[in-house]
């Protein structure tokens, strides 16, 4: 227990799971008042477990888009924890009862805490210290946040009804750095913008997704 105590990768990891669980207030008050019930709102958070991805699926949902764009942005902007795990896995070495449990704490913090230590023992506490807190802190702050949306009534009284956009960007924004990223987030947005009179809600970003993806192919075969 002294050694967990002691531990500087427990000690970052729960410092952040502290902050990023307090998001989730905004996220289940937001994912509330865009039309998913209080069950939904807490399942994604237990199961789907990634502040980006529930964003864009509520970002879609609250636009009047379909389950299914939902479901397709938020796969789409989870697929980076697909590499995160890739990373991590010599890191970890986790068993084979544990691939699950390891697969649904790979996140951006996890992965953070984890790979910001030096020495291997303290790798693996970082993992798990932020994985596990920041998954119980933003499903009870969820749950908060679910509740202050129910008892809002309607959102556009509030200036809620674009907040999850505002949220997602805030998100995307310090990822965007060089001037490629900036030029593929302008080409993107242009795209989504005169795709979103055209295509029903949560499409416009699908088709967007495909652009980037695109760029990616003919910059990476140029």
């Amino acid at each position: 227990m002294r050694t967990l105590i002691s531990s500087p990768a427990v000690r970052m990891g729960v410092a952040i799971s502290v902050a990023v669980g307090l998001f989730a207030i905004s996220y289940g008050a937001l994912a509330v008042t865009a039309g998913l019930t209080f069950w939904q709102t807490v399942f994604l958070s237990a199961f789907m477990f990634t502040g980006g991805s529930q964003l864009a699926f509520v970002g879609v949902v609250g636009a009047g888009g379909g389950f299914a764009a939902a479901a397709g942005a938020a796969s789409l902007v989870g697929v980076r924890n697909g590499l995160y795990g890739m990373r991590l896995s010599p890191v970890l070495q986790p068993s084979r009862a544990m691939t699950f449990l390891t697969a649904q704490l790979t996140i951006d913090e996890s992965m953070a805490t984890s790979l910001a230590q030096s020495d291997p023992k303290e790798r693996v506490r970082g993992f798990w210290a932020a994985g596990i807190g920041v998954w119980l802190l933003w499903l009870t702050f969820t749950i908060v946040g679910a509740l202050i949306g129910q008892s809002i009534g309607n959102p556009s009284a509030w200036g809620l009804d674009g907040a999850a956009v505002a949220a997602y960007v805030g998100l995307l924004w310090p990822h965007i750095k060089s001037g490629e990223a900036w030029a593929i987030a302008g080409v993107c947005g242009l795209v989504t913008a005169l795709t979103l009179p055209l295509l029903p809600p949560g499409a416009p970003i699908l088709v967007a997704a495909v652009v980037s993806g695109l760029w990616g192919y003919l910059r990476r075969n140029a």
